[in-house]
């Protein structure tokens, strides 16, 4: 019965997500997990998204920050509150997500069987492709430096049955228990968006605790709707900057010292394109002019791009130690792109 069950609060934070949060919450009312509270943390939204979400769904708690403090900032709101209110369990939970009725039954019964301290995730599928995998667990690719999705693009198989340890679980959906968040602490908030969750997994296994993925607990992710599609410049920025923020914080210098020869060949690429030899068939000073004159174009067509510019200042914005928010040329962008 629902008292007996440990106390969770399942926390997603909106921002002008109306649709994508009502769809949510909708599945959501069809868990058969009993004794939890969804609370929907507003990060400022100046749509009708509260307005809509406390009438259709009243039972629901809403929390208005009244600004748009980020995936970290908003989320640190939501889990404050649930440890304010002595929840026994956290599950942080995209807007942009449908969840299979069992999602909650599942991650507990994984919990209540581990014998070590642990951070759990789930089976996350494509939404329009409802058995391909998007992810289930991060892991640290050191001879490329850089994340993967394990299983990401492939059908749902056996080789995905069992439980997995990871070296990050998705924020799109993190299951703790409360005393980890308040051993672990808040998420960092210098990230805003994108890698925080990561860093606060490594800060967790630094104090002993194992990720895993539980493979019976399932949900359907939308991508990156509040970013406006996974390759926009948001996304760019943010994955850019913050994954330079996160290496400063838990890689080796050597790992550190390669990401920074990968910006450098980045920079090369966009400014020092090759040059293009010039047609034997023209004169030698035509024809080195022409040659200069494509060289010249081909860097203000690159320096003109919305994904270039988006690296170029997620770049600057690390090495002048400028973190939180992008600034509001990075949102032109994306609203341009």
């Amino acid at each position: 019965m629902a008292y007996n069950q440990p106390k969770v609060a399942i926390l997603i934070l909106n921002w002008n997500g109306k649709k994508d949060t009502l769809e949510c919450l909708e599945s959501l009312t069809l868990l058969k997990y009993k004794n939890y509270q969804t609370a929907v943390i507003d990060n400022g939204s100046n749509d009708d998204s509260v307005e809509a979400i406390m009438k259709q769904y009243p039972q629901t708690t809403v929390l208005q920050t009244n600004a748009n403090l980020g995936y970290a900032g908003g989320n640190n709101v939501g889990i404050s509150w649930a440890i304010d209110n002595n929840f026994d369990y956290i599950f942080l939970l995209n807007n942009d997500t449908i969840v299979d009725p069992y999602l909650i039954n599942s991650l507990i019964t994984s919990e209540q069987k581990q014998h070590n301290k642990s951070i759990l995730g789930a089976k996350i599928y494509f939404y329009d492709k409802p058995n391909t995998l998007w992810f289930a667990g991060g892991r640290w690719l050191k001879q490329f430096n850089r994340f993967e999705h394990i299983g990401y693009g492939s059908t749902d198989n056996i080789n995905f049955n069992n439980l997995n340890e990871v070296d990050y679980i998705t924020g799109c959906a993190l299951f703790a228990s409360a005393a980890t968040f308040k051993d672990v602490g808040l998420l960092d908030e210098q990230f805003f968006l994108t890698y925080e969750e990561t860093d606060w997994c490594y800060r967790a296994q630094k104090k002993g605790y194992k990720c895993y993925v539980v493979p019976d607990a399932k949900l359907w992710h939308k991508i990156s709707s509040s970013f406006g599609g996974a390759e926009s410049p948001l996304v760019t920025y943010f994955m850019t900057r913050n994954k330079l923020l996160w290496g400063k914080k838990h890689l080796t210098y050597q790992a550190i010292l390669k990401l920074h020869k990968d910006n450098y060949h980045i920079l090369r690429n966009i400014f020092l394109p090759p040059i293009t030899l010039y047609n034997p068939e023209l004169p030698l000073i035509k024809g080195l002019l022409w040659s200069l004159s494509t060289w010249l174009k081909t860097i203000k067509l690159n320096i003109s791009k919305p994904a270039n510019i988006a690296t170029l200042i997620a770049i600057r914005d690390y090495y002048f130690s400028r973190f939180g928010d992008c600034p509001e040329k990075i949102r032109q962008l994306n609203i341009k792109k």
